[in-house]
């Protein structure tokens, strides 16, 4: 079976998919997210397809979650399987092929140019294979992210890794470790937080935050996580979720506490609040309630033996 992609009913534009179906033999998703650099994400299974020789006009980051792949690049063999991230450049012919008779599923990236620098083109064309364990799960993480009513921040903050760890790599410079930030990160780590704490609901974008601090938003990720231990946008998920609770405490509907602490609906905040509190906005809202009820009748708490005073 392919990959599974959400619908979005009937509407042009970002976020649209496209479904082609191929009968048994393959299965195609395709659509643009709202997110500014991603021209497309395509999600594919093929039995037996092949492409023919063809080129693109941006960047084709590919990674395979089943099978394998045998393409040609600018005439030269290659071949690609689920631990491989494969980076295609743009302008250079290439094709593709099932390299087995289970054929294969992939995912790809069509990142708009200005993502990676066109001087990286030639070192792709050499070395269009990178095998980093890190990089594969931060991409199959971004993919997640760009399904129609993902969150913003979390795929603008992963899409900066991915495209910075993509050109160490193309450049030569496979990724370090870690150090421990200095002053200045810190500063930088602080000024996003005092960003995002500036409007929990609305947030903030990363190349706004980057603008505003002289920086750039992979070195805004790695300087806030380095600082704090937790991603920004884990960060500003953490604030909102706070912010639901206090609203639900308040007696707020859950739908309305979604919207007022910037999640993208209830379901969107039932997520992170299960994953949180094991429960949902709504059961946590009832129990709430029926102590309030519970406080204003007089009544004791349930296993509370005392009589109402």
């Amino acid at each position: 079976m392919g990959t599974s992609v959400p619908e979005v009913p009937g509407r042009e534009g970002p976020g649209h998919v496209v479904g082609v179906g191929g009968g048994e033999t393959s299965n195609v998703r395709a659509w643009r997210p709202p997110l500014p650099g991603v021209h497309e994400v395509l999600h594919a299974r093929f039995a037996e397809h092949g492409y023919p020789p063809h080129t693109h006009t941006v960047w084709a980051v590919l990674i395979v979650d089943s099978g394998s792949i045998a393409y040609d690049l600018d005439r030269r063999s290659h071949g690609t399987v689920g631990a491989d991230v494969t980076v295609l450049p743009p302008y250079v012919v290439h094709d593709g092929r099932p390299a087995g008779a289970a054929g294969f599923v992939k995912r790809v990236l069509y990142l708009d140019d200005g993502v990676l620098p066109a001087d990286l083109i030639g070192r792709a064309v050499d070395r269009p294979t990178i095998r980093d364990a890190g990089l594969r799960r931060a991409i199959g993480a971004l993919h997640d992210g760009l399904v129609p009513g993902g969150d913003p921040l979390a795929a603008e903050g992963r899409l900066a890794l991915v495209a910075d760890r993509l050109a160490g790599w193309l450049a030569g410079r496979p990724p370090a470790e870690p150090a421990v930030p200095g002053p200045a990160r810190r500063r930088l780590a602080a000024g996003l937080r005092d960003l995002l704490d500036a409007d929990v609901p609305g947030g903030v974008t990363l190349a706004d935050a980057a603008a505003l601090l002289g920086s750039d938003p992979a070195s805004l990720v790695r300087a806030f996580s380095a600082a704090f231990g937790i991603t920004p946008h884990a960060y500003l998920v953490g604030r909102r979720l706070e912010l639901a609770r206090d609203l639900l405490l308040d007696g707020v509907r859950p739908a309305e506490a979604a919207a007022r602490s910037g999640f993208y609906d209830q379901a969107h905040l039932t997520r992170h609040f299960r994953r949180f509190l094991a429960t949902t906005p709504g059961r946590f809202a009832r129990a709430q309630a029926r102590d309030r009820a519970r406080d204003r009748a007089g009544a004791p708490a349930k296993g509370d033996r005392r009589p109402p005073r």
